[in-house]
Order: structure tokens, then C-alpha cells, then sequence
């Protein structure tokens, strides 16, 4: 004979597992948010269509063509605004490499030159402001110019021949200008240590990128890994002792550039370092106890430079 339910009793059981899940359902939620907030969050990027500026004609071998075409966009940051003369005065010393040009790097595109032949070009895009800046003065032109045939070299392991270029008169670009996707910020995530680290710094003078009059710049010191040779990594320890945690904080990098500013002071720190490093893959951590932030950044391999393990 078949057994009587309580309909009553089984109508709370219900109800109890209804409870059940819908707590499950509230803590799985809760883990998740938890986990996603510690993710580090994908490098901001906006697509831009640079404008055309001016065409260069220079060669990757005796019978391989190349041109760059040198655009601009305000989407691009500007450099330090040197004046002329202290530009030839960077230029003369040995610190020219210290002087770094924000721009974006396109891939290779294949094009036909005026006769048909084939040839291959580059669309270089810089600050619209530093570009008309370049056409005012045949110096910073000329110092542009370089670097941008070297940064294109070292990118491409092209053999472009660099003392031989050209700027067009009659050609403002060759092929197509293409729209290109340029990184806005990255954000490392700041974690947050209690023990305490080991090993001394030795300070590097750096040169601020603009006035910070309404701000604190905190001390700071930059080594390089391994001391001698191509370094493989930077490592950045800046002091700021009115700030309690790391939540306090906004950190930024660039391929040249750490923008950090934050806390109740507030402090603000916007400098140029004279390597090209990895934003994506650079690390930070900030020390309740001594008050320190380091930033760990590898650095973009030089071709043909040897990988030295620490």
C-alpha cells in the first residue's frame, strides 16, 4: 500500500531547496565578481585614421624600395617639448636615446612604386602637434626621421639603409593609409605585499615629461637588469609614503612611459625611460609596509642582441 504524503511537508521542502539554490546562486555570483576583479583588465585601444603628411624614399637593399609614410593624429601622444637648441644639445651628448618620440609603427604593406615595380611601405603616425612642429624645423625633422627608420628597422629586421633617404616633394603618401589600432593606456594591477624585499637600487636620472606645479612628484629609482649590456628588464621602486593601499593608486605604461598618480597628496609621475618595454607583460606590487611601489618591466628585445638570463 502505497505510503500518504504530507503535501505540506513537501511543499516546504521545496521551498528549502528553492532557498538553497538561489544562495548558491548569490555565493557564485559573489566568487565571480571577486575573480574578475582581480583580473587585470585588457589594455584600452581605439582605432584612429591618421591623416597624410609627407612621403619618404629610402631602401632596404640596392633593388628593394621602401617609402614611409609619415602621418599625424591627435590621438597620438606628443614628446617633451624641447626647443631647438636643446635638442641639438641632446642631440651632441649621449643621450640622444634618452629623447623618445611617441609613434605608431605600421605592418608592411606591398605597393607599386611610379613604374609599376613593386616596393613596400610603412605608415609611420606621430601627434599632430609635433608633426607641424617637424615641418617648422629642418632639425627635429631630420632627428624624426631618424629614429623612425631605426624603430621601423628594429621592428621589422629590415635592412633599411638609413643615411640614405629621401622626402618627396610631389607625394604626400604611397599606396593606401590604412586605420590603425592604438593602445590608449595599460593598466597593470597593483598588488599589494607585506614581506619585505631585498636588494638596493641605484637611482636613475630621469627627465619629467611636463610641469606637475599642483602635485608631489614622489622619489623614485630606476635599475636596469643586468647592469651591463642590453638589459632584460627595468625595475622602477617609487616611494609614496602618504599612500595607505594600492586602491589609492592609477598606474599607466606605455611602450616608453609610466604615468602613475593618486593618493590624498595626490602624487603625480609622468616620466620617459630610454627603452622600448612590454607594457602587457609588466608587473606591479605595492608595499604596505615600506610604502614602495615597484614595477617590474621587460624589455623589447634589440635584434640580434644577446638574451642575458639573471
Amino acid at each position: 500500500m502505497a505510503a500518504l504524503t504530507d503535501k505540506s511537508l513537501l511543499s516546504a521542502e521545496l521551498e528549502e531547496d528553492r532557498d538553497e539554490d538561489e544562495e548558491f546562486q548569490r555565493l557564485l555570483l559573489q566568487a565571480t565578481q571577486k575573480i574578475q576583479s582581480t583580473m587585470p583588465s585588457a589594455p584600452d585601444s581605439k582605432p584612429i585614421r591618421p591623416q597624410p603628411g609627407f612621403c619618404i624614399k629610402t631602401h632596404a637593399s640596392p633593388t628593394e624600395k621602401v617609402f614611409v609614410n609619415v602621418c599625424r593624429s591627435p590621438h597620438i601622444p606628443p614628446p617633451p617639448d624641447l626647443t631647438p637648441q636643446e635638442l641639438e644639445c641632446l642631440i651632441e651628448s649621449d643621450s640622444a636615446s634618452a629623447f623618445r618620440i611617441p609613434m605608431s609603427l605600421g605592418e608592411p604593406h606591398a605597393e607599386l612604386d611610379k613604374s609599376g615595380n613593386g616596393c613596400t611601405a610603412y605608415d609611420v603616425v606621430i601627434n599632430t602637434g609635433f608633426f607641424n612642429k617637424l615641418e617648422a624645423n629642418l632639425l627635429f625633422k631630420e632627428f624624426f626621421i631618424t629614429v623612425a627608420l631605426e624603430g621601423l628597422a628594429e621592428k621589422y629586421s629590415t635592412n633599411i639603409n638609413h643615411p640614405e633617404w629621401l622626402v618627396l616633394k610631389n607625394r604626400k603618401f604611397m599606396g593606401s593609409i590604412s586605420e590603425q589600432t592604438v593602445r590608449t593606456k595599460s593598466q597593470p594591477v597593483i598588488q599589494e605585499m607585506d614581506l619585505d624585499k631585498a636588494g638596493e637600487t641605484q637611482e636613475t636620472p630621469m627627465e619629467l615629461s611636463h610641469a606637475q606645479s599642483f602635485s608631489v612628484v614622489p622619489k623614485f629609482t630606476i635599475r636596469a637588469e643586468p647592469p651591463e649590456g642590453h638589459p632584460n628588464f627595468l625595475r622602477a621602486e617609487i616611494h609614496l609614503p602618504q599612500v595607505a593601499s594600492a586602491l589609492e593608486l592609477s598606474l599607466e605604461l606605455g611602450e616608453d612611459r609610466i604615468v602613475l598618480e593618486g593618493g590624498q597628496v595626490p602624487y603625480l609621475l609622468d616620466i620617459y625611460i630610454p627603452h622600448r618595454i612590454k607594457p602587457e607583460r609588466s608587473r606591479a606590487q605595492f608595499h604596505r609596509g615600506t610604502k614602495v611601489l615597484t614595477v617590474t618591466m621587460p624589455i623589447q628585445l634589440v635584434p640580434g642582441a644577446p638574451m642575458l638570463l639573471p
